[in-house]
């Protein structure tokens, strides 16, 4: 028997590895197996299995599997063609595609470990002239340390091809390299459970002769039975009955009690929760139900973009479906974008469904992770909640698909290959399981909306708040003429700070958003001008008052505030720019007696602290958030009347073609938290010019003549929804390779240039972000000529080839964005 694997690494074939006889009932397509790669033992994904040999394969050569991880598939035929769908279209491997199916640290692969002779080392290095050499790099490290794993030298001198060095230096004795098989990180948890062992009748006729010699077992008997037949863990057997181990393990001896080992599960317990309200529908909510649900009852593709206002009673409407697909015995998967959504929508979820919800997000540990995953695998749990990974469950017939908040950038992911836009493989994963699939907005993005009117995807609209709600009054206050009127306070106006006081006179809540973190954005040299700029990055450090530190956001470096210019030794440093701590520490100088509490990823970074903190926020426990992005969306607190924006022009100022759409979703989205019960709500927003069309459209709550505009511009400049973009980054250490690099990318992929719009390589705009330098090539392709993207993904990939083949850049690593979100 044979099987054929793929492997999450940049390979796009696969390969082929005989499987031994104990291991044949086990393999099947869709399972993980263990399985030699060179010099590595890796995880790879087995595709399928046949009893003969492919053509391409020599007998002698092929290994045998190591070990299969599965007992059964973790991926099914159906969801086998999504993901070599995504690898394709998103320019990455099926390996690399198939990774997104499982957990973090279930992996099992080879760890290499060094081990130095440190003074062998040390003796070596003297010997070496020229201390710039790579030689002289490792044996400086090999002289102070005697044992290191491979990858972390890798690392500390920057280089991946260092093995030819260690390779002599094995030789010479300098160094010993071992391979260790690392296992899972993560494993089924399981804990001593007791019982007992006979009928209570029988255990009743001990006694005497126990209570004799040992009073704390009759103790854990009379407990025990008091359970009838149930078992309880050991722990908490020994604390109620304050006995010792000793005491159960004498009763085990004499066969009266059962001491076994049981799984046990890490579920996710969210702090934040709701009481559970019956809602009646609008008639609006009724027919978008009803319309979505004949999809349901067809078992038949359809996607559907809702357009309603914030407030509107979106998620009621996630929940009625959601009810109707449990009906038929199929499941649900609803996609947020973010943590700060999951706590209130997995409460009204959890109301409505119990114990069918699983949750899968980042802040969970790897056990909870695990074990969630675990449960949908096992087809414990049919509604699966979760930010953009969780559209990887292992759900089986999936008769609907939400993605909330369908605009949200934070559905693309941005680090890793393959970079997917969750929002745009719901749509594929939907059609593959023949479901409707609902994108829902307020904001919806232009190319949802694009689709929309062009008839692609289904339009519906709640264009009204429920319960009579009206949406809040804006007010756009000019920044520029407040000061000249000597009406701002630091970083307040005085009519926003008079509209808190009300507010807060009425024990009504209040957001403040500022979409930056720390206290200063930027630290410079009032004499000299110069900025205080990350040493990895090129990006100005923001200062946090609360450590102390200057800190990089973008690659986590930190140093010390300095006390004078690093350039001049001027004293005249300058503090520029406003992020959250700033707006808290101000605010609680205004308002010393108000609960005041900061929301983004500095301040939540506990678990469950965003939990606890919308649940005091809600109590009227904490009268005011102040927060990043994490408090613009998706939040529905009834005392919530006030929202405030210290600067409309964090994200319209930015060099992106998508800044217009961001400003004016990100300010409607919080204007919409504002306000939403029979309370009229209020949203103050401060700007330099309230005269731009965007915070018009804002001020005015009009979607429509702000996408009209801007479906039109983008038009005009070639952007998406009417052409199709990959982004090409170069990225090294060493800026003349990454430079080479990209213009030796860009020679290849010219001789496409009459199918494509090519950009001539330049920089990025944040040239220099991680110690690696970046450059960018941009490419377009018009979905009039190149409606599937098929001459796009052939361009890239034929000049990827010819790139490898001739370039003297390999060890450059190489990125492909499609459909980016963001070109800087």
């Amino acid at each position: 028997m044979y099987a054929e694997l793929v492997f999450p690494l940049p390979f796009r074939n696969a390969f082929t590895y005989s499987v031994p006889k104990t291991l044949e009932s086990l393999a099947k397509p869709g399972v993980r197996a263990v399985a030699s790669f060179g010099k590595r033992t890796l995880t790879g994904f087995i595709v399928s299995t046949s009893s003969s040999i492919p053509q391409s394969g020599i007998k002698e050569k092929i290994k045998p599997l190591d070990d299969i991880l599965d007992f059964k598939p973790i991926f099914t035929p159906k969801s086998l063609e999504f993901y070599k769908w995504l690898g394709d279209y998103y320019l990455s491997s099926l390996g690399e595609a198939l990774k997104l199916a499982v957990p973090y640290g279930l992996d099992v692969e080879s760890k290499r470990k060094i081990i130095s002779d440190t003074n062998f080392a040390l003796q070596l290095l003297e010997k070496e002239k020229d201390k710039t050499l790579l030689k002289s790099k490792i044996l400086k490290i090999l002289s102070e340390k005697e044992e290191m794993n491979f990858s972390h030298l890798q690392r500390l001198v920057q280089k991946k091809n260092i093995y030819s060095i260690l390779s002599n230096l094995e030789k010479q004795g300098a160094v010993t390299i071992l391979n260790e098989i690392a296992g899972a990180k993560v494993k089924i948890k399981k804990a001593k459970f007791v019982k007992l062992a006979k009928p209570i009748g029988e255990i009743y006729s001990f006694f005497p002769e126990i209570e004799k010699r040992s009073p704390k077992q009759i103790s854990v008997l009379l407990f025990l039975s008091s359970l009838k037949k149930e078992s309880v863990p050991l722990g908490f057997l020994l604390e109620k009955t304050e006995s010792k181990k000793s005491s159960v393990d004498g009763l085990a001896k004499r066969r009266l009690i059962k001491v076994f080992e049981k799984e046990i599960s890490r579920d996710y317990i969210e702090a934040y929760t709701e009481k559970k309200v019956d809602f009646l529908l609008t008639e609006k909510q009724m027919n978008i139900v009803d319309e979505v649900t004949a999809s349901i009852e067809e078992e038949k593709f359809k996607p559907f973009l809702l357009h309603g206002v914030t407030g509107s009673g979106k998620t009621q409407v996630y929940i009625e479906l959601t009810k109707k697909v449990l009906e038929k015995d199929k499941s649900a998967l609803i996609l947020v974008p973010e943590i700060s959504l999951t706590p209130q929508i997995i409460s009204r979820f959890y109301n409505n469904f119990g114990n069918e919800v699983s949750v899968l997000h980042s802040r969970m540990s790897l056990g909870e992770r695990y074990d969630s995953w675990r449960k949908i695998l096992n087809r414990k749990s049919k509604v699966v909640i979760g930010a953009r990974s969780a559209l990887f469950a292992p759900l089986n017939d999936i008769g609907l698909i939400v993605v909330d908040e369908e605009h949200d950038a934070s559905y693309k992911q941005f680090d890793n290959t393959p970079k997917y836009n969750a929002r745009d493989c719901a749509v594929i994963l939907a059609q593959l399981h023949k479901s409707p699939v609902l994108l829902g907005s307020a904001t919806p993005s232009i190319e949802s909306m694009y689709n929309a009117q062009a008839g692609k995807y289904g339009l519906l609209e709640l264009p009204e708040r429920i319960d009579n709600a009206k949406l809040p009054k804006i007010h756009l206050i000019n920044i520029s003429n407040e000061k000249k009127k000597k009406k701002m306070e630091h970083v307040f106006s005085k009519f926003m700070l008079d509209k808190i006081e009300d507010r807060l006179k009425k024990k009504e809540g209040v957001i403040i958003l500022q979409n930056r973190r720390g206290f200063s954005t930027q630290v410079y040299c009032d004499d000299c001008g110069e900025l205080e700029i990350c040493d990895n990055c090129s990006v100005p450090l923001v200062y946090h008052i609360n450590q102390n530190i200057l800190k990089c956001h973008y690659c986590a470096f930190t140093k010390d505030v300095p006390k004078v210019c690093h350039n001049c030794g001027s004293y005249a440093l300058k503090y520029f720019g406003t992020g959250t701590e700033r707006v808290e520490d101000e605010i609680e100088y205004f308002f010393p007696k108000a609960k005041i509490k900061r929301v983004d990823s500095d301040s939540i970074s506990k678990k469950n602290s965003l939990g606890r903190i919308f649940m005091d926020f809600s109590k009227g426990e904490v009268d005011i958030l102040v927060g990043t992005q994490m408090v613009s969306k998706g939040l529905d607190f009834p005392r919530l009347t006030l929202v405030g924006v210290i600067s409309a022009e964090t994200t319209l100022w930015l060099p992106d073609f998508r800044a217009d759409e961001r400003t004016f979703q990100l300010l409607t989205q919080v204007s919409g938290r504002s306000g939403r019960s029979k309370v009229e709500g209020e949203v103050v927003i401060q700007t330099f010019n309230e005269k731009s069309f965007t915070l018009q459209k804002v001020l005015q709550n009009d979607y429509i003549g702000f996408y009209e505009k801007e479906v039109l511009n983008r038009q005009r400049m070639g952007y998406p929804p009417f052409t199709r973009i990959c982004l090409i980054e170069t990225k090294d250490i060493d800026n003349d390779k990454a430079r080479g690099a990209v213009f030796d990318f860009h020679k290849e992929l010219i001789a496409f240039k009459k199918y494509l719009q090519i950009t001539p390589p330049s920089a990025a705009l944040i040239a220099r972000l991680k110690g690696h330098y970046r450059y960018h090539i941009l490419v377009k392709s018009s979905k009039e000529k190149d409606p599937g993207g098929g001459i796009l993904r052939k361009a890239v990939f034929d000049s990827f080839a010819e790139f490898n083949r001739k370039t003297r850049y390999r060890d450059v690593k190489l990125f492909f964005d499609v459909d980016p979100q963001s070109v800087m």
